[in-house]
């Protein structure tokens, strides 16, 4: 049968965008969309975020020069290793780490390396590698291209003729209203949800690169304990939930720390 023009084009975008390797774990995976495309996208909202009146931004607070210390040391780990292992020219991040004055417990990183942490997660994190592995794990889910793939399942799922036209061309309004719809504008971003095995490998990428930048993996397990108490219970049964149950996170992270721990010299 002969194939139509549309579905060429097709298969020559997923053959170029789909030859991705995920650094450390080596897992392959299918991307349909261009990291200058969700760099930028991702860059736009996060500058929205940030200059929305209703986001307090703090600056110059010990809290706040600690943030961007420890993502500054991790930020020059990463970039250090992904030199030397082949993979410098496909991470152009520019990266901004940031305080945000807020109840919330979290924290999360844009592709392109938009940091930032709420304040709310700062009495959870205690201190310095606490604070690593929170931002160890975000970065993790970025260095992983987690929402590029996410995006590229979702071009798939409203059709595969978007991710031709977004793969050639940057301003194809479909492809960016997808990019537009995961990331949402303004002060409710609309950060995307990963799914259990992404989650379980941004812990493992944030385990090395906590390692990476002098920090010891083990704080990782005390760190996620103190989420579980916080969380008393309430999360919901595992495989209900986009993240994996806290025990086990946690014994997933306990049996990956051998492996971290090669990365890490000590402070």
């Amino acid at each position: 049968m002969k194939m139509s023009k549309p579905i060429l084009a097709l298969f020559a975008a997923v053959l170029f965008y789909s030859c991705s390797t995920v650094p450390l774990t080596g897992r392959k995976q299918f991307l349909a969309v261009s990291d200058s495309e969700i760099n930028q996208s991702a860059a736009a909202s996060y500058q929205q975020l940030l200059s929305d009146p209703k986001t307090k931004v703090i600056n110059g607070s010990t809290d706040a020069q600690r943030v961007k210390r420890v993502g500054n040391q991790l930020a020059a780990a990463i970039q250090q290793y992904l030199s030397q292992n082949g993979y410098g020219d496909q991470y152009n991040f520019k990266w901004e780490f940031n305080l945000i004055d807020s109840k919330e417990v979290n924290a999360w990183c844009m592709p392109g390396g938009k940091v930032a942490v709420y304040s709310g997660i700062l009495p959870i994190t205690q201190d310095d590698a606490g604070l690593a592995t929170v931002m160890g794990h975000e970065i993790g889910h970025a260095i992983a291209k987690h929402s590029a793939e996410r995006i590229s399942q979702e071009y798939v799922a409203q059709g595969l003729g978007a991710a031709v036209g977004v793969a050639s061309n940057t301003s194809n309004s479909a492809g960016l209203k997808i990019v537009n719809a995961l990331y949402g504008t303004g002060k409710d971003l609309a950060l995307l949800h990963y799914s259990r095995s992404q989650e379980t490998e941004a812990d493992r990428l944030g385990l090395t690169f906590m390692a990476m930048a002098g920090y010891n993996p083990n704080a990782a397990v005390s760190f996620w304990q103190r989420m579980a108490a916080k969380a008393g219970g309430n999360a919901p049964p595992e495989f209900l939930s986009t993240h994996p149950s806290d025990a086990t996170r946690i014994r997933e992270i306990q049996n990956r720390i051998p492996e971290a721990m090669k990365y890490y010299k000590g402070k």
